[in-house]
């Protein structure tokens, strides 16, 4: 599904050291994921469902899982890294934040729909999510970093106690005068659209626990400052420890995640134990995705060679990079529909996926067809964004920042 970008990303340096070095390993982590986010988007538009039995469609999807904890966490490091080149981050993170939410439910919402029927259907998707945190963010930055540290692990680590109530308030939510706002807030799509006149607004990313993650990411830019032995060491020791974490709470069905993970014939153990919840993010599913990615960067540090720099073109430009792949995955699907078919589907251009997510009889792709699509797809958009990179790295016009 819509899985999500650094959006408006600023630059990233390390300072204390080299005041005009990147830091490589952002670059290559959110290079990495854009790549893998690609893979799901071209999955809604071949109409191949999300999350198996089969192990080749569970993996498809779940590879996409590091994308969105990535990109939202990683935006909350950058936000720490900039605030100390810059003294107007505040203003920089409400800015950006509402910039990225007019283009969530305008540019975006066509991009995935081919449809200029605006009335009737919107979704609050990654971008949404990104731009909502960095609006809270441009107030929380005020408070001391510790204390906006803990509120964001308060946030993440905690909002599994409502798991009990979940169920409940899905279903009584709609009862309330509020229940746009519960639902902007935590419970999302789980408990229907948001309802405004003719319009539909699905919740996907609810800003719980989102901001929390964005809030711990930020804290963590203070990792980026330190000597690089202790940096590496640091990074070793949380993202293991994040691991660790994840295989006690999932393993035994402690906490962390509304549904208990147990095998059966239709799902295996293990697809069931890393089946956990995306909607609204569980700890489980962030300690899963955040901890693989922090345990990586020492080693990431040292990648060089051809992979690692081609990688790093579309980390540079991230949210450059989700503004095109969207409409060009979309039209890519266009193309294998006349192919396949015969005729462009008329399902390409309603209102999924979340409006009309199930395909017509006949209509879904092979996973090699995917796969495919997406390698295409990755090989174009390496092009315009070397471009753009190259360009954001001759100059420094003020639009630039918001792409």
């Amino acid at each position: 599904m819509n899985t999500v970008t650094t959006a408006s990303m600023p630059e990233v340096r390390v300072l204390d050291r080299a005041p005009q070095t990147r830091v490589a390993s952002i670059d290559l982590i959110r290079g990495a994921v854009m790549i893998l986010m690609a893979i799901d988007h071209v999955r809604v538009f071949s109409g191949v469902p999300a999350g198996g039995p089969a192990p080749g469609v569970f993996f498809t999807r779940w590879v996409t899982h590091f994308c969105a904890p990535a990109f939202i966490f990683l935006a909350g490091t950058s936000a720490f890294l900039y605030a100390r080149r810059h003294s107007d981050l505040s203003r920089f993170l409400l800015t950006r934040g509402l910039w990225l939410v007019l283009l969530e439910f305008t540019v975006l919402r066509l991009a995935w729909t081919f449809n200029f029927d605006f009335r009737h259907y919107a979704m609050a998707g990654v971008i949404w999510v990104i731009g909502a945190s960095m609006i809270v963010m441009a107030g929380a930055v005020k408070l001391p970093i510790n204390v906006l540290a803990t509120l964001g692990l308060l946030i993440v680590c905690g909002h599994n106690l409502l798991d009990s109530r979940l169920q409940s308030m899905a279903e009584h939510v709609n009862e309330h005068s509020l229940s746009g706002l519960w639902k902007l807030l935590y419970i999302g799509f789980y408990a229907g659209p948001i309802s405004i006149g003719e319009l539909n607004l699905f919740v996907l990313y609810s800003l719980i626990p989102w901001v929390g993650v964005m809030a711990a990411g930020y804290a963590f830019g203070r990792v980026f400052t330190l000597a690089e032995a202790r940096r590496r060491r640091l990074c070793v020791i949380i993202g293991l420890s994040a691991i660790a974490l994840f295989l006690v709470l999932r393993g035994f069905n402690l906490y962390g995640d509304p549904f208990h993970w147990h095998s059966s014939p239709r799902f295996p153990a293990i697809l069931a134990f890393l089946n956990t919840t995306k909607y609204p993010a569980s700890l489980c599913f962030l300690l899963m995705t955040l901890g693989p990615m922090i345990a990586l960067v020492p080693l990431l540090e040292r990648s060089t060679g051809a992979a690692a720099r081609v990688i790093s073109v579309f980390g540079r430009v991230p949210f450059f990079y989700y503004v095109l792949h969207i409409p060009l995955v979309h039209a890519l699907a266009l193309v294998v529909s006349k192919i396949r078919l015969g005729y462009v589907n008329a399902w390409l251009f309603t209102n999924h996926p979340m409006g009309n997510p199930r395909p017509p009889a006949g209509y879904t792709w092979t996973l090699w067809q995917l796969y495919l699509v997406w390698a295409v797809a990755i090989v174009i958009l390496y092009f315009p964004c070397r471009w753009f990179a190259e360009l954001k790295a001759r100059r420094k016009d003020w639009w630039l920042s918001y792409l």
